[in-house]
């Protein structure tokens, strides 16, 4: 057995959406399927004859209908109608069949990665980005799945969908991460592991999803619905990647309604600019670039001045901007740990992300920095470190 205890950065902080979520999934639970599952159906009412007929549809002649209906709850039926079912989609099924769960290991299973790696991807995200998008990812899974199964007419329920939606946000943006894996394998091994969080992810969508749902012809095993999974992952993936691009060519808001309001266009030579230390023109005129000519408009060395003094000066979101573009102009070039300090520094004490930091301390000290680099570095490291909600000691020396 291998259980997920927790992940690291994990900093101090209530993330409200994602503990809201996993109460509703609870509480429905709690409320709804624990007393239906221990109900006999109403055999008369229109749902339970609907149930009992796309049951018979698909018993062998010799299988009795009796046989098939013995130990049916009224949960079955309650699902059957409720759950989302391909062959009589609607879009109140779509969104309520994300909050049933088939039974108590499942929705264990299910908010148990909820409650791990949800918090990160909210405070990225912020509570209402993070609902929404959610429920969207969790719709593209439910709606991926159906492209393999549209006749069927049995219903698809769970949060495994929008989960793995969350986990595809949290594969593409945490990928230093790492998480607590209690393995149990009695009597050879029993200990708790820290393992990198994309080596876990990467084994739950390869080899419990992807190759599952190749081996089953996307038709699902063991009740399971792998392509859920799959399109919830991957829709995860698509829109954080989506995310990341826009947030790295787009104007900071700050600077967004001056670009707007028609400034003046801006001089060839803005790296000139920043040495003769007019950094609120520079970055006035630099914002005004369309996207496509703000590539290597300014040098390397320009573009950390123009970033450490927009941090210096109030304006988080703009350094953060400059830095990530230093970052995509000069992926390998001169000044790549600085680049990655300024937006671990700007993250993590302007913004208060603490992961998205987290990830560029360490890219930082992968680029051989210089002595004051790594030293910058490795404090944000140890004030990571000391905003954990559970001890947590991973500092690099």
């Amino acid at each position: 057995m291998i259980l997920p205890l927790s992940d690291a950065p994990n900093p101090r902080g209530t993330p409200v959406v994602n503990y809201a979520l996993i109460a509703l999934n609870i509480a429905i639970f709690v409320l709804i399927t624990v007393p239906l599952s221990r109900r006999a159906p109403d055999y008369q009412s229109a749902a339970f004859l609907d149930y009992a007929r796309t049951i018979q549809q698909t018993l062998p002649r010799s299988v009795p209908i009796e046989y098939a209906l013995q130990g049916v709850s009224a949960y079955d039926v309650f699902v059957f109608a409720h759950g989302f079912r391909p062959a009589a989609a609607s879009l109140q099924d779509l969104l309520f069949s994300m909050f049933l769960h088939g039974g108590f290991m499942h929705l264990f299973g299910n908010m148990l990665f909820l409650w791990i790696y949800g918090d990160n991807v909210e405070y990225r995200l912020g509570g209402v980005r993070y609902l929404l998008y959610y429920l969207l990812t969790g719709a593209a899974a439910t709606l991926f799945y159906s492209l393999f199964a549209l006749g069927s007419k049995f219903p698809l329920v769970g949060a495994s969908g929008a989960i793995s939606g969350v986990l595809g946000f949290y594969f593409l943006w945490f990928p230093r991460n790492t998480v607590r894996l209690f393995v149990f394998l009695f009597p050879f091994f029993m200990n708790v592991v820290q393992v990198p969080a994309r080596l876990v992810l990467g084994i739950y969508l390869v080899l419990d999803n992807v190759l599952p749902f190749i081996l089953s012809r996307g038709s699902g095993s063991g009740g399971v619905a792998h392509g859920a999974h799959i399109g919830g992952f991957l829709a995860g993936l698509v829109v954080a990647h989506w995310m990341n691009r826009r947030e790295t060519v787009a104007p900071p808001g700050e600077y967004r309604a001056r670009a707007a309001a028609g400034e003046s266009p801006p001089p060839l030579n803005l790296t000139g600019l920043v040495h003769a230390g007019r950094m609120e023109d520079v970055a006035r005129r630099y914002f005004a670039l369309v996207p496509e000519a703000s590539r290597n408009a300014l040098s390397p060395e320009a573009m950390l001045q123009l970033g450490q003094w927009l941090a210096a000066h109030g304006h988080p979101e703009a350094a953060l901007t400059v830095f990530r573009r230093h970052l995509r102009d000069h992926p390998r070039g001169p000044g790549r740990a600085e680049a990655h300090v300024g937006a671990g520094l700007v993250q993590l004490r302007a913004l208060r992300r603490v992961a998205p930091a987290y990830q560029h301390f360490l890219e930082a000290l992968d680029a051989d920095p210089l002595p004051e680099t790594a030293a910058l570095a490795q404090a944000g490291l140890r004030e990571i470190a000391e905003r954990q909600k559970y001890a947590w000691h991973r500092v690099r020396g």
